[in-house]
């Protein structure tokens, strides 16, 4: 449905988008992340035709965007980070007003527009101006934009921007619910929202795509390094035998597993393997651990791999793409 090829977009001197390639099918619901200045929304502006590209080609549900803009829009809901409404008119009036101009059939336009203010969850203020609502229902007011002509495509820049709780759990079940009908490509800084609602993700960084995959391979991309172990019996013990196992840079005690408070005599140890462990030899390490837990006469509860998180996956690419930041230790 989506096809980029070798995009690029030059403001001047600097190169704000560097040679992007990627394909969104049919489907699909696709998490566009990226930290500030990255080129996501330069990149989206451009997808949805608000903004012409320096290089490169774009099509758009089988249309080059470049040759035939008209037809590509159609296909497209579009929905910026700064939703542009009209602060006098009534939400009804303002979607009315809006599937006129996207060519939505008049005798199918007020079904269309009550089920986009349904599947929003603006039909409690249809009547109110869009000038007296809250940041959050103006919001959901342009999405409710965005879906009304029933576009097969989707492109969501910062969708939950201002919504509190509550509402951006509705936004999230909204998004994944969409995937059955609509391909939608979603930027966001919120990780959590991609790991609950995309099925692929895309990660940008200086203007460069540096990743790309189903969500939980990229979240195998950066394996922990971390590993929590409940143990029951003396405490001590327990981190003297850890410390001493091949391949452990560091143990610390834990409050418990997920922050929980531990039980008497029950601790949580956190053991750090040195960077210099391969995935098998980190696996060889924690059986030997194990071992010598139990053969100390320790209980042990266990063993989980702690962090390996989007976020983390995130922070670590965006962070190799960056020269100039430190490396962390």
């Amino acid at each position: 449905m989506i096809e980029v090829s070798h995009l690029a977009k030059r403001y001047g001197s600097k190169l704000a988008v560097d040679d992007v390639s990627f394909q969104v099918g049919k489907g699909d619901v696709v998490g566009f992340l990226g930290p500030n200045g990255a080129g996501k929304s330069t990149t989206l502006r451009i997808l949805s035709g608000f903004l012409g590209m320096s290089a490169g080609k774009v099509t758009i549900a089988g249309h080059d965007i470049a040759e035939e803009p008209f037809l590509a829009r159609q296909a497209i809901g579009y929905m910026p980070e700064a939703v542009p409404l009209y602060p006098e008119m009534r939400v009804v009036e303002y979607l009315a007003f809006r599937a006129e101009l996207k060519r939505v059939p008049r005798g199918a336009r007020r079904a269309q527009v009550d089920e986009a203010m349904e599947k929003a969850n603006v039909s409690d203020v249809a009547t109110t101006l869009i000038g007296k609502l809250s940041k959050g229902y103006r919001q959901r007011v342009g999405l409710a934009d965005a879906i009304v002509a029933r576009p097969p495509i989707l492109i969501l820049d910062e969708p939950t921007a201002g919504l509190d709780p509550n509402q951006i759990r509705e936004v999230r079940a909204l998004i994944k619910g969409l995937g059955k009908e609509h391909t939608v490509l979603l930027s966001t800084h919120i990780l959590s929202e991609v790991e609950s609602s995309c099925s692929r993700v895309l990660v940008i960084a200086k203007g460069k795509l540096i990743a790309e995959g189903p969500t939980r391979d990229i979240q195998k991309m950066r394996r922990t390094r971390l590993l929590d172990v409940t143990v029951r019996g003396k405490a001590e013990e327990a981190l003297r035998i850890l410390k001493g196992v091949a391949g452990v840079a560091k143990v610390t005690r834990e409050a418990g597993v997920d922050g929980e408070p531990k039980e008497d005599g029950v601790a949580v140890l956190r053991c750090t393997w040195s960077k210099k462990l391969t995935p098998d030899e980190a696996m060889l390490a924690v059986e030997g651990a194990i071992e010598g837990l139990v053969a100390a006469g320790l209980h042990v509860r266990d063993v989980r791999g702690a962090g390996g998180s989007l976020e983390e996956v995130f922070a670590e690419l965006t962070r190799e793409a960056d020269p100039h930041r430190e490396a962390e230790a």
